[in-house]
């Protein structure tokens, strides 16, 4: 049986949460019902949009933009703060319920998740009769809508999500991908980020359609690996799984919303640099080692963007998490400016597991030297323990300082 998997999105999550829990506070009027926004401060009317009503949305008001902007656009706009706390609730609560399906989901960001259909599909007469029947228990439970988008892999049915909104639920199975997914702009595909889309469309490329047609080679002279990467999701080609996340094995990381956009990567790298310390102390800490590490971006448009790479050996170094950090970062970065940035680490091992030895450790011990891993592991504990007895912020690299 051919892999089914599903993207379920909340749409609006921030305002549709708000509406919710106004209305069940006794609010007369549902701010999905006229032109709203979440976001900045509600009496000085700074900061920017972070989600928006349909009736909004036909205003011109897009995710993003500064909240004077859209008050100019919209005089009689209402708007609500967020409340990142109430948010979190409901998307525990959200992929609790959708875990009754099937254990086999990836949450992805905090209002939205993939889950392999494959092995419940026998119980449905069909995927999309299953969406609809999840997508109408989530309305009927909750009070909010979420978008399903249905097909083989994981990019295509994220593309199928993003389809016309709110409430329903789409396909984009291979041989639909002529059809449904190549006439849209090119801007439309996943990954594809402001500074990809520019060079994209220099080079006379519009559709989605036109990126799949073109000769990979061009675009990886263009775009380097990414070009590839593009050219892949826009024929349909993904071949990432759904990565089932148990509590006790989701892995170590940290993130920080940054308090101005970072737009260059001498930036981006200062704070991945202190990210990496951060995490390297506490996967020690735990006494275990990563052989995963991930990278997430979260763009000043709050569209958030993912990379993972699988390491040769386990680490707990902050050296060696920094370098594979800034590996990801550079083939992830859009060049768009960033709000967030993360380090994540999984697939996590005790630390005292055997391991086996490379060429370079044999010589070494040869030697009767001390390996470049080891020099990293005796400087990070003389660290941890300086840190242990004088505080976290004893002992500090001079880069982070500038």
């Amino acid at each position: 049986m051919k892999q089914i998997i599903f993207h379920i999105d909340v749409n609006s999550a921030f305002l549709s949460w708000t509406a919710v829990e106004q209305l069940k506070q006794g609010a007369e009027v549902d701010l999905r019902t006229i032109p709203s926004i979440i976001g900045g401060n509600q009496e000085s009317r700074h900061g920017i949009v972070l989600a928006k009503s349909m009736p909004a949305k036909k205003y011109g008001i897009v995710t993003g933009e500064p909240v004077v902007n859209a008050f100019r656009k919209c005089p009689e706009l209402v708007m609500a703060s967020p409340n990142h706390e109430m948010y979190g609730e409901y998307s525990r609560k959200l992929m609790e319920f959708l875990s009754g399906y099937t254990p086999d989901i990836e949450q992805v960001s905090v209002d939205e998740c993939y889950m392999d259909f494959t092995g419940i599909a026998h119980r449905y007469a069909s995927p999309v009769a299953a969406a609809f029947e999840i997508k109408d228990a989530v309305c009927q439970k909750f009070g909010f809508t979420v978008n399903i988008g249905i097909s083989v892999n994981r990019l295509l049915a994220k593309m199928a999500s993003d389809f016309e909104k709110p409430n329903k639920v789409h396909t984009l199975f291979p041989e639909e991908v002529p059809v449904k997914m190549w006439p849209l702009p090119v801007s439309k595909l996943y990954m594809a980020g402001h500074s990809s889309v520019e060079v994209l469309h220099k080079l006379e490329i519009r559709t989605i359609g036109e990126l799949a047609n073109t000769a990979p080679e061009l675009l990886e002279l263009h775009l380097k690996s990414h070009g590839r990467t593009l050219w892949e999701f826009a024929n349909g080609i993904d071949s990432a799984k759904v990565i089932r996340e148990r509590v006790e094995s989701k892995g170590i990381g940290n993130s920080t919303t940054l308090p101005k956009d970072v737009t260059t990567e001498k930036e981006a790298k200062r704070v991945l640099l202190s990210l990496a310390e951060t995490v390297g102390r506490r996967v020690r800490k735990e006494g275990v080692k990563a052989k995963m590490v991930s990278v997430e971006i979260k763009y000043h448009t709050f569209r958030s963007v993912s990379h993972q790479k699988q390491l040769s050996r386990a680490t707990n170094t902050d050296q060696v998490l920094y370098e594979t950090a800034c590996e990801l970062f550079r083939e992830l970065w859009s060049g768009e400016p960033i709000r967030l940035l993360g380090i994540r680490t999984s697939k996590l091992v005790d630390e005292t597991e055997p391991e086996q030895m490379s060429i370079f450790d044999l010589q070494s011990a040869a030697e009767k030297r001390p390996s470049e891993d080891e020099k990293h592991q005796r400087l990070n504990q003389a660290l941890d323990q300086i840190r242990k007895k004088y505080g976290e912020h004893a002992v500090m690299r001079g880069s982070l300082k500038e």
